[in-house]
C-alpha cells in the first residue's frame, strides 16, 4: 500500500520548479558561488613560471599530477589561488572526527548539540588553516627546487603561503555558504564542479591519443564500456536498502483506543556514502602533493614517495583500501548511522524490532546488522575506486577519471537532485495546505444565516 506522501513525491513534476520561487532562488545562489569558485582557479599565484609549469604538468598528467589536478578542477595544474583546493579542510575535518571519539572532552561537545557543533566547527577551521599552512609552504618550497619560479626567495614562499591559504579558507565560506543558502551539499559539489570541468579537456586528449594510434580502438571501447558499468553498479549500491521492520504497540489517548502500527526502518548498503573515498584520496594525496611538484629532486625521501605511492603501485592501492574500509566503519557508526540515538529514538516512540527487546538489545541489533551491510558496502566501495586504477596503469589511460571521480561524480548527482525534489515535495504540501486554507474561509463566508424581517 504506497503511502499519500510516497505517491505525491512520485506525481512531483519538475515543472513545478518555475512556481517554487525559494528554490529556483537557491540554485540560482549555488551556481553563482560555484562560477565564483571556477573563475577563481584561472587566477594564479604570482611568480610563477607559466612556460615551465604547463610543461612539468604535461608530464605528470599521466601520474600523480592529474589527479592532483582532476580533484582542485586544474587550479594546482594552473597553481591558481584555490591550488591547495578544499583537501585541507577535509584533512582537517578526518582530524577533528578522529578526535571527537577518542578525546574525552570532544566526545562530550558533541553530546551538547548545536553549541558544541559550533565548537566542534572552529577547531576545524583552526586545524585547516594550520594544515593549508604547512601544504602551502611546502608547495611552494616545491616549486623553487622544481624550477618553476621567476624569482624565487622568502618573498615568494610568503605571498604564495598567504595566497593559497586565502584561497582554501574562502572556498570552506563558500562551502558553508551553498550547503546553508543554497541546494545540496557545499564542499561535495566544490569537488563534483571540480570534476566535472576538466572532463571534456581530458576526453579530448584520450580521443586524439586514440586518432594518434597510441591507444587501440578497443582499449578505447572498453574503456567507456567500464565507465558506463561503473555509473551503472554506483547507482545501484547507492539506492541498495536493508529494511529493518519496526513495530508500534495499540496505544490509549483518553477515551479513543488506537491500533498499533508497522513501519519500515531504511538502512543503505553503504551509509556513509562518498565520504571515504574523499577522506582516503585526501590522506593519499596529502604527502605526496610536495614530492609531485619536486621535480628531479635528489631528496631520497620524495624519490621514495613518488615510488611507492604512485598511482597503481602496490602501497598506494593497499592504503586506499585500507583507509576506505576504515572511514566506511568510522563516519558510519559516528555520523551517519548511530546504533545507540536510533534505538533510543525507536524506545522513545514506543517502537521496537519485533523479538527484540527495546534499547540496548535494540543497539546491539542494529549495531550486529548495520555491520554485516559495511562488509558489503565498504568492499564495493573499494572495488570501484580501486578497479579503473589498476586497469588504468595496465592500459597506460594518459588521463584520471578512476572510480573515486566516478563515484563522487555520480553520488553528489544523486544527492542534489534528492534534495532538489524534497524541496517540490514540500512547495506541493504547503500549496496544499495554502489552498485549504482559502476553502476553509470561503466556506465560513457562505454559511451565513437567514435574515430577520
Amino acid at each position: 500500500m504506497v503511502s499519500a506522501a510516497e505517491q505525491m513525491a512520485a506525481n512531483t513534476s519538475w515543472a513545478a520548479l518555475g512556481k517554487a520561487t525559494d528554490l529556483r532562488n537557491r540554485i540560482l545562489f549555488t551556481l553563482g558561488l560555484l562560477i565564483v569558485y571556477r573563475l577563481g582557479t584561472f587566477i594564479p599565484v604570482p611568480g610563477i613560471d607559466g612556460l615551465a609549469l604547463r610543461e612539468f604538468m604535461e608530464g605528470a598528467a599521466a601520474g600523480l599530477g592529474g589527479i592532483l589536478s582532476m580533484f582542485t578542477g586544474g587550479a594546482l595544474g594552473r597553481m591558481g589561488i584555490f591550488a591547495l583546493g578544499i583537501m585541507p579542510y577535509i584533512s582537517a575535518s578526518i582530524i577533528v572526527q578522529l578526535l571527537g571519539s577518542m578525546v574525552p572532552a570532544m566526545e562530550q561537545m558533541k553530546k551538547e548539540g548545536e553549541q558544541g557543533r559550533k565548537k566542534l566547527n572552529q577547531y576545524t577551521r583552526y586545524g585547516t588553516v594550520f594544515l593549508a599552512t604547512l601544504q602551502a609552504y611546502g608547495l611552494a618550497v616545491s616549486l623553487e627546487t622544481g624550477d618553476l619560479v621567476t624569482d624565487p626567495g622568502l618573498f615568494f614562499r610568503a605571498s604564495t603561503v598567504i595566497t593559497l591559504v586565502g584561497g582554501t579558507m574562502f572556498l570552506m565560506w563558500l562551502g558553508e555558504q551553498i550547503t546553508a543558502r543554497g541546494i545540496g551539499n557545499g564542499i561535495s559539489l566544490i569537488i563534483f564542479v571540480g570534476i566535472i570541468a576538466e572532463l571534456p579537456a581530458a576526453l579530448a586528449q584520450f580521443f586524439s591519443q586514440g586518432r594518434s594510434g597510441a591507444i587501440s580502438p578497443a582499449v578505447i571501447v572498453g574503456v567507456i564500456v567500464m565507465v558506463i558499468a561503473v555509473i551503472a553498479f554506483v547507482v545501484f549500491m547507492e539506492r541498495a536498502l536493508r529494511k529493518i521492520h519496526i513495530q508500534y504497540p495499540r496505544r490509549q489517548v483518553g477515551m479513543k483506543v488506537y491500533d498499533g502500527g508497522s513501519s519500515n526502518l531504511p538502512v543503505k548498503v553503504n551509509p556513509s556514502g562518498v565520504i571515504p573515498a574523499i577522506f582516503a584520496s585526501s590522506l593519499l594525496l596529502l604527502p605526496t602533493t610536495v614530492a609531485t611538484f619536486s621535480g628531479n629532486s635528489t631528496n631520497p625521501i620524495l624519490g621514495t614517495i613518488l615510488a611507492y605511492f604512485g598511482p597503481g603501485q602496490p602501497l598506494y592501492l593497499a592504503f586506499f583500501t585500507i583507509m576506505i574500509v576504515f572511514f566506511a566503519y568510522f563516519y558510519t557508526f559516528n555520523v551517519a548511522f548511530k546504533p545507540d540515538d536510533v534505538a533510543d529514538n525507536l524506545k522513545n516512540q514506543n517502537g521496537f524490532v519485533p523479538g527484540i527487546r527495546p534499547g540496548k538489545k535494540t543497539a546491539e541489533y542494529l549495531e550486529y546488522v548495520v555491520n554485516r551491510l559495511l562488509v558489503l558496502g565498504s568492499g564495493y566501495l573499494a572495488a570501484v575506486c580501486l578497479l579503473p586504477e589498476i586497469l588504468r596503469d595496465q592500459l597506460a589511460i594518459p588521463f584520471y577519471f578512476g572510480g573515486t571521480s566516478v563515484l563522487i561524480v555520480v553520488s553528489v548527482t544523486m544527492d542534489t537532485i534528492q534534495q532538489v525534489q524534497s524541496h517540490l515535495l514540500a512547495h506541493q504540501y504547503e500549496g496544499l495546505i495554502e489552498k485549504s486554507q482559502l476553502r476553509g474561509k470561503g466556506s465560513k463566508k457562505r454559511k451565513k444565516g437567514p435574515a430577520r424581517r
